[in-house]
């Protein structure tokens, strides 16, 4: 039945002067400018991990020996450089595609390499199938 709702005031004035407010605990010698700097760039390390765990799927771990976990993690982390390495050409070369994008797009460009039995002469033909693939192998010049 019956609800009953009170407010202590003097608490709610005292929470009310911390309003707008932005305060860091730490435990490091570093000076408070450094430590803010530090925690500004706090989202380049989230977006990371949001990178390796979404995009790049390197979740979950199945592995129990150490050797296959450390190797599990450095291809993770090459993956990971690979992934930032497009992101950074992408934009030098001021494009709008995302690295998503440009991934997506990619996985349905294929190179065919054939060998002419009678002269071992080797062909390759890359099999652009759209005008987004256009556009990504112009772009990278392939």
């Amino acid at each position: 039945g019956e609800i009953k709702i009170e407010i202590d005031r003097a608490r709610f004035e005292q929470d009310s002067r911390w309003d707008g407010l932005k305060g860091y605990i730490t435990n490091t010698r570093l000076g408070k400018d450094q430590i803010i700097e530090n925690y500004n760039n706090l989202w380049k390390i989230e977006k990371a991990f949001r990178i390796a765990k979404s995009d790049l799927k390197i979740r979950p771990v199945y592995h129990r020996a150490q050797r296959r976990i450390e190797a599990h993690i450095c291809i993770a982390f090459v993956a990971y450089k690979v992934y930032k390495e497009l992101e950074r050409l992408l934009k030098e070369k001021q494009s709008e595609l995302s690295p998503e994008k440009a991934i997506d797009i990619a996985k349905g460009i294929y190179t065919v390499r054939v060998t002419i039995p009678s002269s071992q002469q080797t062909v390759s033909k890359t099999i652009i199938l759209n005008e987004s693939q256009r556009k990504l192998a112009d772009l990278f010049g392939f």
